[in-house]
């Protein structure tokens, strides 16, 4: 079969493409306990090559016939059979061009598949992709339905019978039980239309007009079963030969129900509804009940599930591991399962994009589930009639308002969302709505990654479909799924500490995990073993003379584990703890450690200090990478047992180092006593999405259009587990986010609605179409918008500005702040004009580099512009509730942000020219301010070091060549793997005075001579 949805591709070549990522070496599955009652034994069947998927049986059950990519010379599908019998793969297709969607006929040596290898480009096009994996430039597969691709099948000869030639795409077919017919997809009859509508969809989105034609198994007796917009694709025959099954998506490509018919095309049925990507479709031998593939669980996890062929009962989860679960077929006794699958995805070193695996299949107990499965409340069933319609009569389903009533519930969340009473116009009661909704409690504060989140996704892409904004992604509708890092895991059967008692002897004690010692978050993975050296608190700050301090003066710890002290010394004055506060980090102090050598770092909290004695708590640490060295909290019992033969205890060690007295020590090597440490932290991860729709400009050519983007985040807090201030009283609570970002957001979709009812009533007004954008994980660091900026869903070139929305539901004293208007010249002149009627007491800023999703675009040479109506004493707290917002307030920033995104997008002669803002000097003493280079980070990345989005104008990185996507891997001295190690770095170079920063340009390392100046 062939799914839309995922990258826009067959089935058959897609899913095993898309899911995948890493497959393992012959090794068995662990499945979910859940999982065994259905599935047992399964393993990994095609291991060779980059991919393999959609594989059927022969009727005798002997053969497999499957489509890989396994040869070097091409970078697509060809068609291979597998004997069981023997263990032989033998290749059946050409070995040129593309194929897909293979399928046995029921003599067991005739195979049907679709190719392009008649295709006169067909080398050409091998070349280009093959060129493109050379260059390290391979681009995301995406099936592209080929107008050349044909239905073949192998002839007794050796040779292939060509079936179809018309123009347009054939494929995705299947025998009958008899092998007297081949059901089949096809969009041919929209390369035949001469209407224009048709020919422009058709260049945009060619299976949109995919339909299941029917013709005899010598390509005579066409016939067209079905005639409704929207992919009709991935055909099979009942066990009995007398219906067909098939998936139909609607016309948006987001939802997909499964559909069975009659041979003629007659008394259709939908067997799912509401089901999500309900799709692949496949019967039991038995013929009482149909597998199939959906992402119900969400949006790219996708699972098997069953249900009866009549579709009377709810369907039931077959599958239970994460990521894709796929494309599965029966066994003709009905005793194998076999599907594609990415379930190994997480074994190192492999390059494989997923494959087929085989397992055994309970029937009695899939029989039993459907059995004890309640009975559903069927809304319709839809008939089709034969006729020269172009659609289907309308099924009387319950419907939303505005919405195809076939996606009332959302399959991620199974929330129902209601009808949205929403007005054309700008209005203060939509705006209410909006927030209302989205910082209400049932949201759980829109935490990246979590419920309330997907709940608000779901709510804001039903919103934007109510305001006819088209999805700007054929792969995931509305959606732009992207994963993050949320946080950490500790494995207790591979975190030990064990430390010898005696410094003359070999008894070894083991700690006790969260008793004694616990890694942390940061801490490399791995087992060391060495003796152990006190290094007191473990400081390294620059600094002449008194200025300077440094733990590891004088002292060897080259593969030895450090002890040190967490915090600094107690005793120093205000001022000088501000400066060693600064390089006081645990992160620092571990990378301090590594940089001298050490193996290990354990980290005690003194007597002195708050928290004496207490393991580190494992916090909400969701940088990316660790620090290069392990590292782990120890109890202050436990420290002193390691210095209990130094000649003192932990309490006068530190008695002496607070107050910085020169005469006293402040290391100590600890003859004999030697640690093993082992840690094993498994780094979580999570998905989330952004939410994206687009309007296009309705007389332009879009494949040439430009477009204007506004946006806004839409997640939050949660309960205040990342970015709140943990207040007493105010602990665990929900962060709704009112301001914070919900008014940005209902901001966002009232624009939107504006404009689409310009649009559609001046038409002729509209020179540019409008992106409408709103981002998830910005209070995690932009993770959203920056996985958009790196994986555009339209080309940023063709991106004139964006218009960001992050906090304007506070306006007080009529004063609103326009960020970033340095980055064009002409905002001024535009706002100006605007504000002659808005009439807002502005506050210009230039700066573009700002805490807000505008940083994500500017870097890529987009004029970028932020609204915001100021911090508040709720920000960042539970009260950031709505009646907090100034509603007529944020109205009015509403029409004004509507007014200019009208004026941008309309035909006149005002430009945006993109300009890189100068860094700013500054004159203040440079013995107080930290050194600057003018870098942009990627904070989100997670390759090793620290990879720029770009750079400052005439700044010092600018001076010394530093370019957008160089990777900072060193500074002065210092190593840098993260961008905690690149902050420290930064603390340690002098201002004023060249220094050398190495980068990672493409496959070379540069070191460039670079000057720090203070910073601005």
């Amino acid at each position: 079969m062939k799914a839309r949805v995922i990258l826009h591709l067959d089935a058959c070549s897609a899913l095993t493409l898309i899911i995948g990522i890493f497959c393992p070496q012959v090794e068995a599955a662990i499945p979910d306990a859940q999982e065994t009652a259905f599935i047992a034994n399964p393993r990994q069947l095609i291991l060779a090559g980059r991919r393999s998927g959609e594989g059927y049986f022969s009727q005798d059950g002997h053969q497999l016939v499957f489509q890989a990519e396994r040869s070097p010379e091409n970078p697509f599908f060809q068609i291979f059979t597998l004997d069981f019998r023997s263990g032989d793969i033998q290749q059946v297709s050409p070995g040129m061009g593309k194929t897909t969607c293979s399928f046995f006929h029921p003599d067991g040596k005739t195979i049907l598949f679709a190719s392009t290898h008649h295709d006169p480009l067909a080398l050409e096009k091998q070349k280009e992709v093959l060129q493109q994996r050379a260059n390290g430039q391979e681009q995301r597969y995406a099936w592209d339905y080929d107008p050349t691709m044909d239905l073949f099948k192998t002839a007794a000869d050796g040779g292939f019978k060509q079936l179809t030639d018309a123009e347009g795409y054939d494929a995705e077919g299947s025998f009958s039980p008899n092998g007297k017919w081949i059901a089949f997809c096809s969009n041919r009859h929209a390369y035949q239309s001469s209407a224009e509508n048709v020919q422009k969809r058709l260049e945009i989105d060619p299976s949109f007009y995919g339909e299941i034609y029917l013709m005899r198994s010598d390509g005579t007796e066409l016939r067209r079963l079905t005639q409704v917009d929207g992919y009709d694709g991935g055909p099979f025959f009942s066990p009995k030969g007398d219906r067909i099954i098939w998936r139909r998506f609607d016309e948006d490509g987001i939802q997909a129900n499964m559909m069975t018919m009659d041979l003629d095309g007659k008394d259709v049925r939908i067997l799912t509804e509401d089901f999500g990507m309900a799709w692949a479709p496949y019967y039991h031998p038995s013929g009482e009940y149909v597998i199939f593939t959906t992402n119900r669980e969400g949006f790219s996890n996708f699972e098997l599930y069953i249900v009866d062929h009549q579709g009377a009962h709810e369907p039931i989860r077959i599958s239970f591991t994460d990521g894709f679960d796929g494309l599965p077929v029966f066994s003709p006794d009905g005793t194998q399962l076999v599907w594609t699958s990415n379930r190994y995805a997480a074994q190192p070193g492999s390059k494989d994009k997923g494959h087929l695996f085989m397992a055994d299949w309970n029937h009695k107990a899939a029989l039993e589930a459907i059995r004890q499965s309640p009975k559903r409340v069927r809304k319709a069933m839809a008939l089709q009639k034969t006729s020269t319609k172009n659609t289907d009569p309308v099924p009387e389903l319950e419907a939303v308002p505005g919405l195809d009533p076939a996606r009332n519930q959302n399959p991620i969340t199974g929330l129902k969302v209601q009808a949205i009473p929403l007005k054309a116009e700008i209005h203060e009661e939509d705006l209410k709505q909006h927030v209302n909704y989205l910082a209400s409690d049932a949201l759980e504060g829109r935490m990246t990654g979590e419920p309330g989140a997907a709940k608000a996704a779901a709510y804001l892409a039903r919103v934007l479909k109510q305001l006819n904004v088209q999805a700007i992604s054929h792969a995931n509708g509305y959606y732009q799924p992207f994963t993050f890092q949320s946080g950490f895991q500790i494995q207790p059967s591979g975190s030990t500490l064990q430390w010898q008692s005696k410094p003359d002897g070999n008894h070894r004690q083991s700690a006790i995990l969260d008793e004694s010692f616990r890694p942390l978050p940061f801490s490399s993975n791995g087992s060391v073993e060495g003796e152990v050296v006190f290094a007191g608190y473990g400081l390294k700050v620059p600094g002449e003379g008194g200025e300077g301090y440094n733990s590891y003066q004088g002292l060897n710890v080259s593969n030895k584990v450090v002890l040190a002290l967490r915090y600094v010394p107690e005793s120093v004055d205000p001022a000088r703890r501000s400066v060693l506060n600064r390089y006081a980090g645990l992160r620092y102090k571990a990378m301090v450690a590594r940089e001298q050598g050490a193996r290990a770092l354990l980290v005690v909290t003194g007597p002195q200090s708050p928290n004496a004695g207490k393991l580190i708590g494992g916090g909400t640490d969701q940088s990316q990478g660790d620090s290069g060295i392990l590292a782990a909290s120890i109890s202050g019992s436990l420290a002193e047992s390691l210095l209990s033969h130094s000649g003192k205890t932990l309490s006068e060690w530190q008695e002496g180092m607070d107050t910085e007295n020169p005469h006293e020590a402040s290391a100590i090597t600890l003859p004999g006593q030697r640690v093993r440490l082992s840690v094993e932290i498994e780094r979580l991860r999570k998905e989330d999405r952004n939410v994206v729709g687009v309007i296009h400009p309705p007389r332009v050519d879009r494949h040439k259009a430009t477009y204007v983007m506004i946006g806004a985040h839409y997640d939050h807090l949660g309960h205040g587990e990342v970015g709140g201030f943990d207040l007493e009283g105010e602990k665990h609570q929900i962060h709704n986010g009112a301001d914070d970002n919900a008014s940005g957001v209902a901001l966002v979709l009232e624009v939107a609605a504006a404009f689409r009812k310009r649009v559609e009533q001046a038409p002729e007004d509209v020179s540019q179409g409008l992106i409408v954008a709103l981002w998830s994980g910005e209070e995690l660091g932009l993770i959203g918008s920056n996985y958009f900026a790196d994986n555009a869903l339209i080309p940023l070139d063709r991106i004139q500005a964006y218009l960001n929305f992050d906090m304007v539901g506070r306006l007080r004293e009529n004063r609103l702040t326009l960020q970033g208007i340095g980055s064009s010249g002409n905002w001024k002149s535009l706002i100006e004009r605007q504000n002659i009627l808005a009439g807002f007491q502005l506050v210009l800023q230039e700066d573009p580099y700002l805490p807000t999703d505008t940083t994500a675009f500017y870097p890529k040479n987009i004029p970028v512009l932020s609204f915001f109506t100021g911090s508040h004493e709720e920000y960042h707290r539970p009260g950031d509730d709505p009646e907090t917002l100034n509603w007529k307030g944020l109205k009015r920033i509403t029409q004004l942000a509507s007014n200019m995104t009208r004026f941008l997008t309309s035909p006149n002669d005002f430009v945006l020219p993109y300009a890189k803002v100068e860094a700013q000097a500054s004159q203040g003493s440079r013995d107080t301010l930290r050194a600057y280079l003018g870098t942009i980070p990627n904070y989100t990345s997670e390759v090793e070091g620290v990879p720029l989005t770009g750079i400052r104008k005439d700044s010092p990185a600018d001076k010394a060549g530093l370019q957008a996507k160089d990777v900072i891997v060193g500074l002065g001295d210092q190593s840098v793997k993260n961008i905690y190690d690149y902050t420290y770095a930064l603390d340690a170079v002098t201002i004023g005075e060249p220094t050398q920063i190495r980068v990672i340009r493409g496959t070379e390392t540069l070191s460039l001579p670079i000057t720090p100046m203070a910073r601005p």
